[in-house]
């Protein structure tokens, strides 16, 4: 079944519908964990919309960054993030993240950018900024989230909830090929301590801390292939009267 990845451009806005009868999947869980691959393929199973919440912070984190904004300043993080010039487009299976008419797809998915992303969400004003965007992707025929408060903020009513995890060692590795892939050089040493870093920013924050919804299902990716980690979370999906 083709990916139900918006068509042709999403936009922010409420359609009035009663979102509890469109069946969210949220998928949490820390960086390089597996969440944003796993997401986009479960949603090519069902025929989903993708949301990927991470991205939003990173694209808020690098346009601040550009702008030369403390990321500390609420105030001034709180206006950028109403007045975005966000939307998000199809390809290659995934979305690409367009501010401004640009694609910075490869911009944002650097450690220096996501470490800044880890920053700016723990700002609970600039959270409370960026959660009616978020919502507003839950559309018909359904949802599937990945994230890192999905399950327990931004849907806290979603009809099934995971929480992949892995060795930050397994993750750092992940990330360190990827970025490799992607023409990108950074040691796996650095990957490792930035990752560990975020973790603790993460999981320590005051304010929609990374933890696992108390009904989510944990999912240990560390020694699972992809596939295996797909097929997991569809029979759950599934389980759940979802896509039957």
């Amino acid at each position: 079944m083709a990916s139900g990845v918006f068509g042709a451009m999403i936009c922010f806005f409420s359609t009035g519908k009663d979102f509890f009868m469109i069946p969210v999947i949220t998928i949490d869980g820390p960086g390089g964990s597996g969440k944003g691959t796993v997401s986009r393929m479960v949603a090519d199973i069902f025929g989903f919309h993708i949301l990927d919440s991470g991205a939003i912070y990173r694209v808020l984190a690098f346009a601040a960054c550009k702008e030369g904004t403390d990321l500390a300043d609420e105030d001034v993080l709180c206006a950028l993030a109403r007045n975005l010039d966000l939307s998000f487009r199809p390809v290659d299976g995934g979305v690409a993240p367009i501010l401004g008419g640009q694609d910075i797809s490869k911009e944002i998915r650097n450690e220096t950018t996501g470490s800044a992303a880890s920053r700016v969400a723990a700002l609970p004003r600039v959270r409370a900024a960026l959660l009616d965007r978020q919502r507003a992707f839950q559309q018909e025929p359904g949802l599937v989230g990945d994230g890192r408060d999905l399950g327990t903020v931004v849907f806290p009513d979603a009809l099934l909830k995971i929480f992949l995890d892995a060795s930050a060692e397994e993750r750092a590795r992940r990330r360190f090929l990827q970025q490799q892939a992607g023409g990108i050089s950074q040691p796996y040493e650095e990957i490792l301590r930035e990752i560990r870093e975020r973790d603790d920013r993460d999981r320590n924050r005051p304010v929609a801390p990374l933890v696992p919804a108390s009904d989510a299902v944990t999912v240990d990716t560390t020694s699972m292939s992809i596939d295996e980690v797909v097929s997991t979370v569809a029979r759950l999906a599934r389980e759940r009267g979802i896509g039957s």
